[in-house]
């Protein structure tokens, strides 16, 4: 495991997500020109990456490349922050249109790193498939197109095609593995300490961790995994609530929460450009 020098750690603002609804919070950002504007106000604040889902004219989660191409366009256009696009989708998208965002050429891209069945909420027992050969399928058109995974582990099992794609040489350093903690609807491992440091124990040579935790969880596990050396990811995908009853207001209340608590432990946001470093991205 790589630990992130003593006084830099790198933000990511997961904006809008595939459940979160404006019946939720009517504050969250739906639209292209809602994202931008939410992705230009956190970079303000001082985080280095977003991560985009897309809606449709309706609200609903699409695969667009068009849609994701407007998104980028408006953000690149505002800030130079880096953009990476969700390939999980929702459960209305097939597999091709979760890989069709890939076309819209981002720096980043999610790649879920195994398959869960949906355990609560309107689509419980759904299957959310990522089996091997999909996996792959996706780290090529990654590799292909030059967009860096973050390979996204939501429980011990993952851990297994992580490192298969580590030993085909599939995926190059340093590893960037976002750990996601309490996204109970799809079986991940509870938000807790003890499930954090669990999953650190077996995070492989070379890689960079970030923390995701869903929920009121966001806020103490975050802030440990800032501790810790990570990287962390906040945002109304994760939670629609800045404190108990209180509605979050914008993503950038979010992000200067998170910056504010990475200075009192001596930190400082890794700007887009320190991020790319770090991460071995090309420069813009």
């Amino acid at each position: 495991m790589i630990k992130l020098a003593g006084d830099k750690v790198i933000i990511t603002v997961a904006q809008t997500g595939a459940y979160p609804t404006k019946s939720m919070n009517p504050n969250l950002p739906e639209q292209p020109e809602e994202i931008a504007e939410s992705a230009y106000a956190c970079h303000q604040k001082g985080d280095s990456i977003c991560h985009i889902h897309a809606r449709d004219k309706e609200g609903k989660i699409t695969g667009s490349q068009e849609v994701f191409q407007e998104i980028h366009d408006r953000i690149h256009s505002k800030c130079d922050i880096i953009v990476q696009d969700s390939t999980g989708g929702g459960p209305n998208l097939t597999l091709e249109q979760r890989f069709e965002c890939l076309n819209a050429k981002p720096e980043m891209a999610s790649l879920n790193m195994g398959t869960m069945i949906r355990v609560s909420g309107q689509h419980a027992g759904l299957p959310f498939l990522n089996i091997r050969k999909d996996i792959e399928t996706y780290i090529a058109k990654m590799n292909e197109l030059g967009i860096r995974p973050e390979m996204e582990v939501y429980n011990h099992a993952m851990f297994r095609e992580v490192n298969n794609l580590i030993q085909k040489d599939l995926v190059k350093k340093p590893y960037y593995i976002n750990l996601v903690l309490g996204a109970m609807h799809q079986g991940a491992v509870d938000a807790t300490s003890e499930y954090l440091y669990s999953m650190i124990d077996f995070l492989p040579e070379d890689s960079i961790f970030n923390v995701t935790a869903i929920g009121i969880a966001q806020l103490p596990l975050t802030t440990m995994g800032m501790i810790l050396g990570g990287c962390i990811r906040v945002g109304m995908e994760d939670n629609i609530y800045y404190r108990r009853g209180e509605l979050v207001k914008n993503n950038a209340q979010l992000v200067a929460r998170a910056v504010r608590i990475a200075r009192e432990l001596n930190k400082e946001p890794a700007t887009p450009a320190e991020a790319r470093k770090i991460l071995g991205l090309k420069s813009t």
